[in-house]
């Protein structure tokens, strides 16, 4: 709770993954990768209540373990096509009403209180009714276009952009999966967590924004854990 308002964290982990098989409970730093994100959220100051929401029943036999309570997905919510926004107004329907919805994706393991605990001050800060958590871009879209069949490259790059270094050109930002903060009534009315208006950004560096989708992320984040735990 922060100033009145309270907090319901969700963990929306699904048992079915096609590019990382059982990604949710695969060991990392000696740990299920969900563990991560609950520990995370149950660190937190402000967090008054974490949920995980799955169809599995050994992860959500992991996260109870862990001090989360869990809410059983049913089959029609565990299909590729479910989306995130059916999947946390089940859980509301399920649990009594909090002022705020911080939804926190398990494959996001670098992502600790301390960032959950910063966006919901700027929250506070900003009066919002919305904050989505951001990462600087690796490369800048300008640099890249479409290609058509031939793999021509003639109007790859505009005329501004040709003859500027990288570094020279203008930040992006681009969300990374990490945090997604919204005030329930909204979020319920609107059918999403990025509602119209009032919503801000919360920065990340782009180490704690790397988000596991493929085995090739597992296998970053590892070796980001394993400098972090010298």
């Amino acid at each position: 709770m922060l100033n009145g308002k309270t907090f319901l964290a969700i963990i929306p982990a699904r048992g079915g993954s096609k590019r990382l098989p059982r990604k949710n409970v695969l060991e990392l730093a000696g740990k299920p990768l969900i563990t991560w994100t609950i520990e995370a959220a149950l660190k937190s100051k402000y967090i008054d209540k974490v949920v995980v929401t799955s169809d599995d029943q050994e992860i959500l036999g992991i996260s109870e373990k862990q001090g989360a309570d869990v809410v059983k997905r049913p089959d029609e919510l565990a299909s590729d096509t479910a989306t995130t926004i059916d999947v946390v107004n089940h859980v509301v329907e399920n649990i009594k009403e909090y002022n705020y919805i911080v939804l926190l994706q398990p494959t996001s393991p670098l992502r600790n209180e301390k960032h959950i605990d910063e966006a919901i001050t700027l929250l506070e800060a900003k009066s919002a009714d919305a904050i989505v958590s951001v990462c600087e871009m690796e490369h800048s879209p300008l640099w890249s276009n479409v290609l058509p069949e031939n793999g021509s490259m003639k109007d790859f790059l505009s005329d501004e952009v040709k003859n500027k270094r990288s570094q020279d050109l203008e930040a992006y930002f681009r969300l990374n999966g990490a945090i997604y903060i919204c005030k329930t009534n909204r979020m319920l009315k609107e059918k999403t967590l990025f509602i119209k208006d009032n919503i801000f950004a919360y920065k990340m560096d782009r180490k704690s924004s790397v988000d596991i989708d493929e085995e090739i992320d597992f296998e970053l984040v590892k070796v980001i854990f394993s400098g972090i735990m010298k």
